[in-house]
């Protein structure tokens, strides 16, 4: 079953691009499972993202309890801690179907800490172009923090305009992910369609949705 995408906030890309901060609220995500995709190192820098730092234990997706406990991974109260840039694989891959009025990119956080954490709200996206860098807003309704288990992935959408002018557009150079709450990003091989419509302001945006509206099905 195909992800399911969401719909974003409004971004265009114009012949004169300006470069935007991506923020990110103190909103929540929902539970995902998306495909194996490629892998890429984590380096510093980006922009930063905002969301929730604790769940309380108990806390429930699904209606399966997913609370971590004390222990390792937990701070001092015994909640799981936010989830580390440094303790997530990230990976994306191209989500476009054919026939779709727009493209659209998944992109998947698998824990790979060794412990529990907490993820919620929305990840910084910022797309590298031949003219600049493309802050993508946020567009969509978060869900409750989630508890990520250790060895589990989550995903969000990335969706974009398609370039059906005939020219050869805004081309798109690279992915830079940062995860919620966190100041350090990934760079991504950018796996979509290569460019963007150049437009005069009124064109369609570059989104992102919040984490788990990718890979829910429907």
């Amino acid at each position: 079953m195909r992800a399911h995408k969401i719909t974003f906030a409004a971004l265009v890309v114009a012949a004169g691009l300006s470069l935007t901060a991506c923020q990110n609220d103190d909103d929540a995500a929902a539970q995902t499972d998306p495909s194996t995709v490629a892998t890429a190192s984590p380096s510093s820098g980006g922009t930063g993202s905002g969301g929730s730092d604790q769940a309380s234990p108990g806390a429930s997706s699904g209606g399966k309890d997913t609370s971590a406990g004390s222990g390792s991974g937990s701070d001092e109260s015994g909640k799981a801690a936010k989830c580390r840039t440094d303790g997530l694989k990230i990976t994306a891959i191209d989500n476009f179907i054919d026939g779709d009025p727009k493209g659209t990119v998944a992109v998947e956080m698998k824990n790979s800490s060794g412990r529990d954490c907490v993820i919620a709200g929305f990840a910084g996206v910022d797309l590298k172009t031949n003219e600049g860098t493309l802050s993508a807003e946020r567009k969509g309704a978060p869900g409750e923090p989630y508890v990520l288990k250790n060895g589990k992935s989550i995903a969000f959408s990335v969706t974009y305009p398609l370039n059906e002018t005939g020219g050869t557009g805004v081309r798109i150079t690279g992915l830079v992910v940062t995860p919620p709450n966190e100041t350090k990003s990934v760079t991504l091989a950018w796996p979509g369609k290569p460019s963007l419509p150049v437009t005069d302001g009124s064109g369609e945006p570059v989104t992102v949705g919040p984490i788990g509206s990718a890979g829910q099905g429907g």
